[in-house]
């Protein structure tokens, strides 16, 4: 699991890659840290090359929301596969994020 992070006109962009399941969940929550420092912007998290999400990492998705949400910044989520789009859709999570 990779996440890669970068910022562009006020926008932050991370770009993951791989699976994101409990094994990968603990390193993606360090990695996402400077999302979180940066909550009050908006972010867009492109799922593109995201192959699996377990439910630790809807967990942290929910967190960077949760901060993203008392910062009065954003999320969005852009590119996820079908597979991946069900799981966000079973949980309930698809509700909670804007999706492109």
């Amino acid at each position: 699991m990779t996440l890669e992070i970068s910022e562009n006109n006020g926008t932050m962009l991370g770009v993951l890659s791989g699976r994101l399941d409990t094994a990968a969940a603990p390193q993606f929550a360090r990695d996402l840290q400077p999302l979180m420092d940066n909550a009050d912007k908006h972010i867009v998290l492109d799922c593109s090359n995201l192959e699996f999400i377990s439910s630790s990492g809807l967990r942290l998705f929910l967190s960077l929301r949760k901060q993203t949400i008392s910062q009065n910044g954003d999320v969005t989520i852009k590119g996820v596969s079908p597979e991946v789009k069900q799981v966000f859709t079973i949980t309930g999570f698809y509700s909670l994020f804007n999706f492109e």
